[in-house]
């Protein structure tokens, strides 16, 4: 199938990951603890973890040329180009639970995953 520059738009259009609006809102109350205005989530896969991958979760106020960025209201995730192959059509959220609080990963590229929910296989 012949590629077409309507193509090109409508991918570019389509956000690579999902950013819910709970993580947003958790990021939003750690940039106001932190008072800056120009911290991003920052998530990442690292090889490693029960299942051959893990999820990393930080906080960046520097964006590289090549991260992906993907906004929720005024805020800003940021994903970097090896991650983001791991990570394309997945949704970071933030639950709190009586186990703890914390940002999570759905992700439907992953084959198998480990009940501790932060690793992964491909």
């Amino acid at each position: 199938m012949p590629h077409t520059q309507e193509q090109d738009y409508f991918d570019a259009s389509e956000p690579a990951m999902g950013f819910t609006d709970s993580a947003a809102k958790k990021v939003t109350h750690l940039m106001e603890d932190e008072d800056n205005q120009d911290l991003r989530l920052r998530v990442y896969v690292t090889g490693g973890g029960c299942s051959g991958f893990s999820y990393g979760f930080t906080f960046d106020d520097k964006v590289a040329e090549d991260d992906t960025q993907i906004e929720n209201g005024q805020v800003t995730m940021v994903v970097d180009s090896m991650s983001i192959q791991y990570l394309m059509g997945a949704t970071v959220d933030y639950k709190e639970s009586l186990q703890g609080s914390q940002f999570s990963v759905s992700n439907p590229n992953a084959t198998t995953t480990c009940g501790c929910g932060s690793s992964f296989s491909i």
